[in-house]
């Protein structure tokens, strides 16, 4: 069996009681580190983490799912962790993002919404010689290589 699409259910199967709260990816990697990130529309804390860690490893255990000695970590996207999913982007709505395309541009501005394919964006366009301005751009998610929260600490 996969080990992440079994993870997958635990912690699904974990937090169906908590609709606020959401898986947002597994990794198991080559050095034995199970990786498991998981975010909430209010963020989510120590307790939940916790829970699920206890639930996923138990079950883990109980099945013998993973044959050699393995490191799980159960926490919340890092700051600096690409947004993967419509209520990642949904809960940042009001931050300046940073969006990588692919066509290699790089844009930057405040989330103003999310669609089901496109982020709207309140986006600074400096042309060399003007005033920087700011103007409504509708970004289509199939066009984006990788997003990020900007933080800013003025």
């Amino acid at each position: 069996m996969n080990i992440e699409k079994r993870v997958k259910e635990l912690v699904e199967e974990k937090i169906a009681d908590k609709p606020n709260l959401f898986l947002v990816d597994i990794k198991m990697h080559s050095n034995g580190k199970l990786m498991i990130l998981v975010d909430g529309d209010n963020g989510i804390g120590i307790d939940d983490c916790v829970a699920i860690s206890r639930h996923v490893g138990f079950h883990l255990e109980e099945g013998n799912v993973i044959e050699t000695a393995y490191n799980l970590e159960v926490s919340s996207p890092g700051i600096d962790t690409p947004l993967t999913s419509l209520r990642q982007y949904t809960k940042n709505i009001g931050r300046s993002l940073a969006i990588k395309m692919a066509d290699g541009a790089k844009r930057e501005g405040k989330l103003k919404g999310i669609t089901e394919d496109a982020v709207i964006i309140d986006e600074i366009i400096k042309e060399k010689g003007k005033k920087a301005e700011t103007v409504e751009s509708v970004i289509p998610i199939d066009k984006i290589t990788e997003t990020k929260v900007l933080i800013s600490f003025k």
